[in-house]
């Protein structure tokens, strides 16, 4: 079978972690690796080869996750974000029509690689007869955090599987209760095992309109290496709408398994704090929190020590820029919280101080009028593009490693503490021709310091003009 994962959740819910320019996919959560990164290994024994479909801006973070994982990538490129049905069928219409294709969603936890795979394969069978499998999580308390899977029929021919009597919506918590006790019911983990063609012809009785999009912008789309950047405004036509209402809740030939092993969609702040082991007190504590005297609250402090002191049922979330403390049963809220940042205009709200970039990263430390100081991390062997800039000239410092500078008509050496100056309209690139990670500290001054002032003139990377550094 083919993993297709899909990558393009906003993870709003985890905020100020996650945001849009770092989703929660791509944040080291579990033991220092990324939900990204962790369903790409755990799918590694069922395909030798998958594929992801991400955005387009996110494109070179889903790179570098395959590339930690050491797994072989396709990486189908979203211009926008038309949701789930939309992303399966492109995925399917890249492939031939008789492979079995396994949808994952890049942010979920499950700790039981083996228990995955076996019931997985378990599914094999019903997808190779005709049925759209979905893998219904064993329910454990009665969630309103998630949607619903009644169990049908047994379907004798196709193994284990049963067919889905209906999907219910997430209940509030009195239907919850009484879906719990009923017994027959699974919460809806948005897993998939179909058939390209049987997906196909599904989206072709229900959703045609989204067929039809999605069929002109794979026709457009353009490869670029492991990239497969579908037709832009093909596919930014197309409807969004989620493979649950666009397909299962019509089809009639949809079968679910039970999947009953530990398993998170890691969606709130309480499902991340049930991640860390609980002390007598109820409280948590990832990194640097400290607790006095306290009850059911959890600290994520990886950069500086975040002291609790009486508090209960907290939420006490730490980075470098921004700062969340929420009560625990409103973790569901968060997102809330960020549309109206959004709505004020709070940078804050969709980026880091820490930016990713292929050949590395750069953490704006401080900055006021007129200047701006960056600490910048190159890859060994890693180039920034050949620019310039109209507003603002840049001294570089080497902390560690060595730099290749290129400064007008100049290629130089630097080494640690030595340092350059680029004047206001230079050409200029950095590179990083060691073995070893190139620091250096870049420290700005003009009248204009925003990332959308670079003019671009040659790149290793294919990235288009407009795209920072």
């Amino acid at each position: 079978m083919i993993p297709v994962i899909m990558c393009g959740g906003s993870g709003t819910r985890l905020w100020p972690l996650s945001r849009k320019a770092l989703p929660k996919q791509f944040v080291p959560l579990v033991q220092g690796k990324s939900l990204l990164q962790l369903t790409l290994e755990r799918s590694r024994p069922l395909g030798e080869r998958q594929l992801i479909v991400a955005s387009e801006e996110h494109r070179f973070l889903v790179q570098e996750c395959a590339l930690a994982a050491r797994v072989s990538t396709t990486i189908l490129l979203e211009p926008v974000a038309r949701n789930t049905a939309a992303a399966m069928a492109a995925a399917a219409l890249n492939v031939p029509p008789e492979e079995l294709l396994l949808f994952l969603p890049a942010d979920h936890h499950i700790p039981d690689s083996e228990a995955f795979a076996q019931c997985i394969r378990a599914g094999v069978r019903a997808a190779r007869s005709g049925s759209i499998v979905t893998f219904g999580v064993v329910p454990t308390f009665p969630s309103t955090a998630y949607g619903y899977i009644q169990q049908g029929v047994p379907l004798a021919e196709q193994g284990a599987a049963h067919a889905v009597a209906r999907f219910i919506e997430k209940p509030n918590a009195e239907r919850a209760q009484e879906i719990l006790l009923a017994g027959g019911h699974f919460w809806n983990a948005g897993i998939f095992l179909i058939q390209a063609g049987t997906l196909l012809a599904a989206l072709q009785a229900h959703a045609p309109d989204i067929l039809d999009a999605c069929k002109a912008a794979v026709s457009a789309q353009q490869s670029d290496g492991d990239f497969r950047r579908l037709g832009a405004e093909a596919f930014g036509s197309c409807r969004s709408d989620s493979i649950d209402y666009a397909v299962m809740e019509k089809a009639s030939n949809v079968a679910v398994l039970p999947f009953s092993a530990a398993w998170s969609d890691v969606g709130s702040w309480n499902a991340v704090a049930d991640l860390s082991p609980a002390d007598a007190q109820g409280n948590r504590v990832h990194g640097q929190g400290h607790l006095l005297n306290a009850g059911n609250t959890f600290i994520h402090a990886p950069h500086r020590p975040v002291v609790a002191l009486g508090t209960k049922n907290l939420l006490i979330i730490d980075t470098a820029d921004a700062v969340l403390v929420a009560d625990a049963a409103l973790a569901e809220q968060v997102k809330n919280v960020v549309t109206q940042l959004e709505a004020k205009g709070v940078p804050e709200a969709q980026h880091h101080r820490r930016v990713a970039r292929p050949w590395g990263v750069y953490d704006s430390v401080d900055a006021g009028e007129r200047f701006q100081v960056k600490r910048i991390v190159v890859k060994p062997g890693a180039t920034l593009s050949l620019q310039k800039h109209h507003h603002r000239a840049e001294h570089w410092i080497v902390v560690t490693g060595t730099a290749e500078v290129t400064n007008g008509d100049k290629v130089m050496l630097l080494t640690e503490n030595q340092s350059t100056y680029i004047p206001l309209g230079q050409i200029h690139r950095l590179a990083n021709p060691g073995k070893v990670p190139l620091e250096i500290i870049e420290v700005q001054s003009g009248a204009y310091l925003g990332e959308d002032d670079i003019v671009r003139i040659e790149d290793a990377y294919g990235r288009l003009p407009a795209d920072a550094r």
